[in-house]
């Protein structure tokens, strides 16, 4: 990667850090993820070829750290990669406070939000019995997210439990619940959908701890609508 020729060291943090991949890279490893494809389940518009350069500039740099596990090389981030769990929080608020909230306006992918939910289970909330949460946003091919008090697993086919709910409807709903921008039943009426039995829809947001920036309030001034009216008929 280019450098900028200064001795600052704002300026040789940037050399490494500032490409355009590189902190969601490290946010994914802060996040739990040590493999290569859990790593790119996060960033889906990442290339196999520029991660793999980027994590390899990383462990030059002494910020991750790469061995082998059971199943292939595993990734893990350093005492100095931990440092870095400052930077990511710091933007990931400053981004909560003063960047437009309008998920119509926004480029989208659906794996991020899904994996996010998987990591960020409220596990006690969980009923009893496990159960599957059948996705379907926007006409992508379902997903299937297995809630057990012992773990969260996203899959792409029914693993062989009960599946009471069906989620479904507008993708950009979903995000605008998830991220702090509107309530649940908000986002219920701007497109998402949840059918199943309604002792379970009233119960399934407690499921979830949401996203980590999502009591982050926008700067007064700042555009939070993230849906205008109701789904079309």
């Amino acid at each position: 990667m280019a450098d900028t020729g200064q001795f600052c060291s704002v300026a040789r943090s940037l050399d490494l850090l500032g490409g355009r991949w590189t902190l969601l890279i490290v946010r994914e490893l802060l996040c739990g993820s040590h493999r290569f494809n859990d790593i790119r389940r996060g960033i889906p518009r990442i290339s196999r070829t520029v991660l793999s350069d980027r994590l390899q500039v990383l462990v030059a740099a002494g910020a991750i750290e790469r061995t082998e596990g059971r199943r292939g090389p595993e990734y893990a981030l350093t005492s100095s990669g931990q440092e870095l769990a400052r930077l990511i929080s710091e933007l990931g608020q400053w981004g909560q406070r003063w960047l437009p909230r309008q998920t119509t306006a926004e480029s989208l992918d659906l794996e991020p939000i899904l994996v996010d939910m998987q990591r960020r289970v409220n596990f006690d909330a969980l009923p009893s019995d496990p159960l599957v949460l059948r996705l379907e946003l926007d006409g992508n091919r379902p997903k299937y997210l297995l809630l057990r008090r012992s773990e969260a697993s996203l899959c792409n086919h029914n693993p062989g439990y009960p599946e009471p709910l069906r989620l479904s409807g507008r993708l950009t709903a979903l995000v605008a619940w998830w991220r702090g921008d509107a309530s649940f039943v908000e986002a219920q009426r701007c497109g998402l959908r949840m059918e199943g039995p309604r002792h379970l829809i009233r119960a399934f947001p407690s499921w979830f701890l949401r996203y980590m920036f999502a009591g982050v309030r926008p700067v007064t001034g700042q555009n939070s609508v993230p849906l205008r009216g109701r789904e079309s008929a």
